[in-house]
């Protein structure tokens, strides 16, 4: 692993230092202390592990010199404790110089953002929206964990239950960064319940997870960028859904992007609910724009966020999960699907994920 110059590691913590005091103003604009204050958050942890390297490469060369001397009269217990004491740094100055090297790597800007939730029933008929069903309540599950909040945006769920297209709004902390590398094909391999013959079938369904955009992030005019089609919903919802003109079809004229919206009986959260998608998916574009010069090497990474990608299999006769973008297989599908076992395949996609980015640091440095 290419190692850190010591002028880098002075850098970052001066820089830190830096924005520390400027925090410190007396005439610091309230605007510019919330920017100083983002930046320092960002530094913060950065500096922190420049710190330990430091640390750390400063103890082993002041134990290095206290062993090395050829004094005879020297006190040969304190050259045998310095030897055990460099052992032990030399032990933990790889990984303190990892997390350092993790730290500076570029960070994708969308990571600390909420997501929007988006999982369809594919190939696979009732059997795949039962299993869309079964993803979006691990995916529940696991933001119940992670302390994260979901909020349901619209939902089509069949007589036989599940879901054939689910969408909700995730929020909290580091929600995109951990569930970005969920966006795919999901398949399962088990007996439906109303198979009577036992045989296995294999049905599949597709999760899309999006950063949430920033009003900042995407500008809408909408008197000139938008059309806005109002008409009565169909479907399930009772009376006051099919006699009032509730849905909401808006298409986002300068790229033919339409989304609808007909959950709600109040047309001004339906339009509410269609806009927040339609930035989403606005700033989804741009970013996959703006990313596209790194194609190549976003290939060598996990995954490329592809949804036509299949990334795991769930197979029910066996009890295991595989991610087949890591090769990882675990035999705890119940634990997996209650949503705490999720983030031991999460975790170890983001290993990968990092190992891939370091190795091409080094290969670049």
């Amino acid at each position: 692993m290419t190692s850190i110059s010591p002028e880098r590691i002075a850098q970052i913590e001066r820089l830190r230092d830096e924005v520390q005091a400027n925090m410190a103003r007396a005439d610091l604009p309230p605007e510019e202390f919330v920017r100083l204050s983002k930046q320092y958050a960002e530094l913060e942890p950065v500096a922190r592990a420049a710190h330990e390297v430091r640390r750390l490469r400063q103890e082993l060369m002041a134990l290095e010199t206290m062993a090395g001397g050829d004094d005879p009269e020297g006190d040969l217990l304190m050259r045998e404790m310095a030897q055990e004491e460099m052992a032990l740094l030399r032990s933990q100055l790889p990984d303190a110089e990892r997390a350092l090297a993790l730290q500076l790597l570029p960070r994708d800007a969308a990571d600390a953002r909420p997501a929007l939730l988006e999982i369809r029933a594919g190939t696979g008929g009732d059997e795949a929206a039962l299993f869309a069903g079964d993803l979006f309540r691990m995916y529940q599950k696991y933001a119940e964990e992670q302390g994260w909040k979901v909020e349901l945006i619209s939902a089509n769920a069949p007589d036989v239950g599940g879901f054939k297209e689910v969408v909700a709004s995730v929020t909290g902390t580091g929600v995109f960064a951990r569930l970005k590398f969920e966006s795919g094909v999901h398949r399962v391999q088990r007996v439906p319940t109303t198979e009577s013959g036992g045989r296995i079938h294999t049905s599949a369904a597709t999760v899309a997870v999006l950063p949430e955009p920033e009003d900042v992030d995407i500008q809408i005019n909408e008197a000139t960028d938008l059309r806005i089609d109002v008409y009565r919903a169909s479907g399930s919802g009772g009376q006051h859904v099919n006699t009032t003109d509730s849905a909401v079809r808006i298409t986002h004229l300068p790229t033919g992007l339409v989304v609808t919206q007909q959950d709600e009986k109040s047309q001004h959260k339906n339009k509410a609910k269609a806009l927040k998608i339609l930035r989403t998916r606005l700033y989804e574009a741009e970013r996959e724009r703006t990313q596209s010069e790194q194609a190549g090497a976003r290939k060598a990474m996990v995954g490329s966020g592809d949804r036509s990608e299949r990334i795991r299999t769930y197979n029910f006769p066996q009890g295991r999960v595989t991610d087949h973008r890591i090769n990882l297989t675990l035999h705890r599908l119940p634990e997996i699907l209650e949503g705490p076992g999720l983030d031991e395949v999460i975790a170890a996609l983001i290993a990968e994920d990092e190992a891939a980015r370091l190795a091409q640091l080094d290969a670049a440095g």
